[in-house]
């Protein structure tokens, strides 16, 4: 039997719309890091910004610039404010995979679409507006006072549609973000949208899809 839940919730950067951090530090570093090391520099990157949101809630802006501070004291490298802001202007500015707009329009007239972000208020329209399709919530990190991978997220999510975890089916590229998350918190159904971005791991009770155009099976529409 096909699940139809309630709603179905997404991660928005890397699931639905690109996520271009690792992109635009290997075009803005490549003067200052050789070509053979890139790898390990974007992915020290992705490591210490995964760091930044585990505490306490913090601005989204000082998230990113605190990641880079620690990242260029890691490799050597000065730290310029400026460069750093770049990134935090970049995100409202970038635009959904090619796959999004009709994989969703093929299940919005049918179910309510909400999205749960670690993203500034500031920042989240300007992204969603992109993505083709009727969002019945947008949830931030700002709303939650608490970033994925944290529970709270999650609760403050549910909390505010007012239904439990056996209500929403979960969609996301990141099982270190979210599925694991959504997993703990009693979301059984899930979705790992296979973007590459990181391994998956079955234990954790998800449907694969390569993209979004895949979700509509998962619903039985």
């Amino acid at each position: 039997m096909t699940f139809r839940p309630k709603y179905i919730t997404f991660d928005c950067y890397g699931t639905l719309t690109k996520f271009r951090m690792g992109e635009m530090a290997r075009e803005m570093f490549a003067d200052r890091i050789p070509a053979d090391r890139m790898d390990q520099f974007v992915a020290d990157f992705s490591a210490y910004r995964f760091d930044e949101v585990l505490g306490d809630w913090q601005p989204y802006e000082v998230v990113l610039k605190n990641a880079i501070r620690r990242l260029c004291r890691k490799w050597q490298l000065q730290y310029l404010d400026a460069e750093a802001q770049q990134y935090y202007d970049a995100v409202p500015t970038w635009t959904p995979h090619a796959d999004v707009p009709a994989g969703l329009a093929k299940v919005a007239k049918e179910i309510p679409l909400v999205v749960l972000s670690n993203a500034a208020d500031s920042q989240i329209q300007h992204n969603v507006a992109l993505l083709g399709a009727p969002f019945h919530r947008v949830y931030t990190a700002q709303m939650a006072q608490a970033y994925k991978p944290r529970l709270k997220a999650f609760e403050f999510m549910l909390d505010s549609l007012g239904c439990g975890p056996e209500d929403v089916l979960h969609v996301s590229s990141s099982l270190r973000y979210d599925l694991m998350s959504a997993d703990d918190i009693g979301i059984v159904n899930k979705v790992f949208v296979n973007r590459g971005h990181g391994p998956g791991c079955a234990d954790y009770r998800y449907t694969e899809i390569a993209d979004i155009g895949g979700l509509a099976g998962v619903v039985g529409l």
